[in-house]
């Protein structure tokens, strides 16, 4: 409990790594446009990875289990990580972290992973699956979190899946915050017609 209440930490302590690496205009106008571009790139990786890999230790690090109702009954056996998942949780889980694959993909081939790693952008993308939603990646990481904490059962990482949301919830909230600086008009018009979170079901806007 306390490694893993250790890395749970160590996660959040790249929220401010995040939120610098998108304070694109204030480390440009103090290091220049060259070295303030790649300030915000290294940042922008170092908190993207390192987010991810916390998640990765949250979900295999050994913690108590929890089986749904007939789940302990059908079990598939992972003999080279020495793990046993249930079926009614692979069931479960499965459509949960396809869709949160499919949002995260889409995200980054929206916008490419250059800009998905250095946060650094450009233009605005209003086409694809960023019509629909404005933080398709951060959802999709979201979604993901829960669908693997529930495909191992782990009972600790499935219950801190609020707090891995709100993470997300205030790196979305920096973001389009230093958005609207670099783009007011554009962003702006663009928060007012595609929703942030939950996604719509009618595209309005243009292509970009």
């Amino acid at each position: 409990m306390i490694a893993f209440l250790i890395i749970f930490c160590v996660l959040w302590l790249f929220l401010p790594v995040h939120f610098w690496s998108v304070e694109h205009l204030r480390i440009q106008k103090k290091y220049g446009a060259r070295k303030g571009n790649w300030i915000t790139k290294t940042l922008g990786m170092i908190s993207g990875w390192g987010f991810f890999a916390c998640l990765f230790f949250l979900w295999i690090w050994p913690q108590p289990r929890y089986f749904f109702p007939l789940s302990e009954n059908f079990t598939l056996l992972v003999p080279l990580l020495d793990l046993s998942i249930s079926t009614i949780h692979l069931i479960i889980s499965l459509p949960i972290i396809a869709l949160g694959a499919y949002l995260g993909i889409a995200g980054v081939k929206g916008t490419t992973l250059k800009v998905s790693e250095s946060h650094k952008t450009d233009k605005i993308v209003t086409s694809g699956v960023y019509s629909r939603i404005r933080h398709p990646q951060y959802l999709g990481a979201v979604l993901s979190h829960l669908g693997i904490s529930v495909l191992l059962s782990a009972f600790y990482s499935t219950i801190i899946t609020p707090l891995v949301l709100l993470y997300n919830v205030l790196v979305a909230w920096k973001e389009e915050k230093e958005l609207k600086k670099e783009f007011p008009e554009e962003y702006n018009n663009y928060a007012r017609e595609v929703p942030k979170f939950f996604p719509k079901l009618r595209i309005r806007t243009k292509n970009s």
